[in-house]
């Protein structure tokens, strides 16, 4: 099977040249072979996949069906979906059979996508590199010794292995975008609130937010048709007009004023990152676009500020896995407060129990103003940063990550390095704001280089429409790995 696009899916689908059913069995059979050295799935079930397919399939025939009715898609393993293991990558979670489904899960399937499975990824969504899942390590399809990002890891490597033409993902701190970029697929992080998190296994509350992941802007542009929309089960979904992501994809550049931030491109950059950046500008100068020089003063702090309130949320949120009333459950205890601490010590890995610890730390008396209320505050400046950037530019242009794909192993016993690469991602979900990453370059290795794109709030159709302009003027979305 040759790799496809979702646009080339539903295509095929719509001019009845395949069934539902028949590019469901494709997929699987390309899981069966390829998974295994990959590990981007880690939960199946080949019966109901092909059964959600014969549903497509009928609504093809009665003619009831949408653009992707009948197009596969990976979920990622923190989104519930009814009757699917939802494990979230933790043994905690590891026979969790999901009693309901996720909104944003609920909206594709009203559309007739097809699940493929769960995906992997970093336990319960913490971390970079998609090394912390208790179902193991996933690896970069592009070179099987370097990871594909986090933590949505397994979404991106089974889009860019062509295991899946799309993926779910959820991005906390850029676990979207950076994984995207590593992997040299295409990922939006949307404005908080458009896409529910009813369904999706909280990290951290305030910054969590679903997006698509694709090889191509267009494809990710008819995902979010799909998946936008108000839910009142959520109560920070919001509630406005119904907007068509893929209207503006063809608009010219011309006149676009793309804003440079120097602290994201003075110093730590690698020399093939550095490089990828420029040829990013010169193609956009070439569409017609201009660069501003703008400055996001507080940068500096946007890494403390996240890692506060995101611990913070995690240990407030995590306190729910008790073994009580469901997850991993210890066999042997002689007290309660020995079964609250066993199945915790057991059923959580090491990184999750770091950042519990911290959350608990930052929020326990005489910590909480110096800690957390003051990221807060930080967290109101790097908001105003964008605001006042966004008056003299109309996207803002930088890398996803500071380097190229990392190998295996060459972070986990350093988590503060770790954290550090975040440095231009975790900005954007503490101010809320969109963002895009695009395939933009490769490294001297031969591993994926990702640009982002930022956006001010609901300014999704014009990142959409550059990132598409930067797609139909380059290839590097194109390639695929060996």
């Amino acid at each position: 099977m040759k790799p496809l696009s979702v646009k080339q899916c539903s295509d095929l689908l719509q001019s009845k040249q395949i069934s539902a059913t028949e590019l469901a069995q494709d997929y699987l059979n390309q899981i069966q072979e390829h998974n295994p050295a990959i590990n981007a799935y880690i939960h199946l079930d080949a019966d109901r996949t092909l059964a959600q397919a014969q549903k497509a399939d009928e609504r093809l025939q009665s003619g009831t069906d949408s653009l992707l009715t009948g197009v596969p898609i990976a979920v990622k393993a923190n989104f519930c979906e009814e009757g699917w293991t939802t494990s979230c990558g933790s043994k905690m979670l590891e026979n969790f059979i999901a009693p309901y489904t996720a909104h944003v899960v609920q909206n594709v399937r009203n559309h007739g996508m097809v699940s493929l499975g769960k995906v992997n990824m970093d336990e319960f969504a913490m971390g970079s590199t998609s090394e912390s899942s208790f179902f193991g390590i996933t690896r970069n399809p592009w070179n099987l010794n370097h990871v594909p990002g986090g933590s949505s890891g397994g979404s991106a490597a089974a889009v860019a292995a062509r295991l899946a033409p799309a993926a779910l993902g959820s991005d906390t701190g850029g676990s979207i975008r950076q994984p995207a970029a590593h992997c040299g697929v295409t990922g939006i992080k949307p404005t908080y609130g458009i896409i529910s998190r009813f369904g999706m296994v909280a990290y951290a509350s305030s910054l969590d937010q679903a997006g698509p992941m694709a090889q191509t802007a267009e494809d990710c542009a008819l995902l979010l048709n799909a998946m936008a929309g108000f839910d009142e089960r959520d109560s920070t979904s919001l509630e406005r007009a119904k907007e068509d992501y893929m209207r503006d994809l063809n608009l010219p550049l011309t006149g676009l004023r793309v804003g440079l931030p120097k602290e994201y491109l003075e110093g730590g950059l690698n020399a093939d990152v550095a490089a990828t950046v420029q040829n990013t500008v010169d193609l956009l100068k070439s569409l017609g676009a201009q660069m501003v020089d703008i400055s996001l003063r507080q940068t500096e702090f946007v890494i403390p500020a996240y890692y506060v309130i995101a611990t913070a949320e995690a240990s407030t949120n995590l306190s729910r896995f008790d073994g009580v009333r469901y997850g991993h459950r210890t066999d042997s205890f002689e007290s309660l407060d020995e079964f609250y601490s066993k199945n915790r010590a057991e059923g959580f890995g090491e990184e999750v129990k770091r950042r519990i610890m911290m959350g608990t730390y930052v929020l326990s008396h005489g910590y909480y103003d110096a800690y957390y209320v003051k990221a807060q505050q930080l967290r109101r400046l790097v908001s105003n940063d964008f605001q006042a950037a966004f008056e003299q530019c109309d996207v803002i242009l930088a890398p996803a990550s500071p380097t190229a794909a990392p190998a295996i192993g060459s972070q986990t016993k350093d988590p503060v390095q770790m954290y550090l690469s975040d440095v231009f991602t975790t900005s954007l979900n503490l101010a809320g704001l969109p963002g895009i990453s695009v395939p933009a370059g490769f490294s001297q290795d031969g591993l994926p280089i990702g640009m982002q794109l930022f956006g001010n709030y609901f300014a999704e159709a014009k990142l959409l429409n550059v990132a598409h302009q930067i797609q139909l003027n380059s290839d590097y979305h194109t390639r695929t790995p060996a």
